[in-house]
């Protein structure tokens, strides 16, 4: 998809891409042309990287295991993801993780989340 080309070209070069609105100045992800809060346009923004376990679940049965967590970032949106290469029993609700970056089966940087 075009509109979201720039996010997955940030991805494979190591950075996390959001977008904010040019009007109200809110933050919002998952990238999208229009502000999900006031309907005006957005740009992209280049996201620190950083933010807190807001929730998360311990999915042990799949194969093989994750952690699903919703991560908020230190911009404030609030992002599904998984949080990798940590011990699942250290994960807790307001921790803090930084953004590591996984390819996915055909290439494509995918952003994660590990403690930080």
């Amino acid at each position: 998809n075009p509109e979201v080309a720039p996010f997955h070209e940030a991805a494979n070069a190591g950075k996390l891409l959001i977008k904010r609105c040019t009007s109200c100045g809110q933050a919002h992800f998952y990238p999208r042309a229009l502000c999900p809060f006031c309907m005006g346009e957005t740009a992209w923004e280049e996201a620190a990287g950083t933010g807190t376990v807001y929730s998360y679940t311990v999915l042990r049965r799949a194969r093989p295991p994750y952690v699903q967590a919703y991560v908020t970032l230190a911009e404030g949106p609030t992002m599904l993801t998984q949080i990798v290469d940590c011990s699942f029993d250290d994960v807790a609700i307001g921790k803090p993780v930084r953004v590591v970056f996984k390819p996915s089966e055909n290439g494509q940087a995918v952003p994660f989340f590990t403690l930080a």
